[in-house]
């Protein structure tokens, strides 16, 4: 009788313990990975890749809905006394697609009314050829299957981005008010200077 009076007091002991360390400790689902565990180009970094070459999102933007012949779509918060923010859209038409630099350039200017600039110079980002273009003026909106004008947009600002990719050439093309694009384009440089070649798995 003694000895099982023993064993049950044992038994008394040992079960609030394992209760309690079930209580602490979240189920294995719940539980973060540790970053090292996170998978490259993992959403919640805010890392997105296309043709050969990743970047990172600036943390003051956010993601837009998906567009037709975008990869990507930022939203930028407007700068204050800024009616609006502004846009950041991300393309990429395939190897080969698109036109080349100059092109692409003159295509931008065309779409502001007496535009000033372009801007174009041009650096190496860890082994990458990016072309930086500056535009300022009326910004006319192209929207649409044909890209025709839908408004005038007086005081603005177009940052724009050309990445010759591993796969082809990648577009950035950030546009809004002057005042919100100069706020925004610490963060724009920042995103370029995140481009960097990525290999194929």
């Amino acid at each position: 009788m003694k000895q099982l009076a023993i064993l049950v007091a044992l038994i008394g002991l040992i079960l609030p313990a394992c209760n309690t360390k079930k209580e602490t400790e979240p189920p294995k689902e719940l539980q973060t990975p540790p970053p090292s565990a996170m998978p490259e180009g993992h959403p919640g970094l805010g890392i997105t890749s296309v043709a050969g070459v990743q970047w990172t999102k600036p943390a003051r933007w956010t993601e837009g809905p998906a567009r037709t012949m975008r990869v990507a779509t930022y939203v930028v918060p407007a700068a204050e006394g800024d009616a609006e923010g502004g846009e950041c859209g991300v393309f990429y038409f395939g190897s080969g697609q698109g036109g080349d630099v100059q092109m692409n350039i003159d295509r931008w200017a065309q779409q502001f009314e007496n535009p000033r600039g372009p801007e174009r110079t041009t650096k190496a980002v860890n082994g990458l050829n990016v072309v930086m273009v500056k535009i300022a003026g009326t910004y006319l909106a192209p929207g649409g299957p044909m890209m025709q004008a839908t408004g005038k947009h007086e005081n603005y600002r177009l940052l724009g981005a050309i990445v010759a990719a591993p796969e082809g050439s990648v577009f950035f093309k950030l546009t809004g008010p002057a005042k919100t694009i100069g706020a925004a384009e610490r963060d724009f440089d920042s995103l370029v200077a995140s481009l960097r070649a990525v290999s194929p798995r």
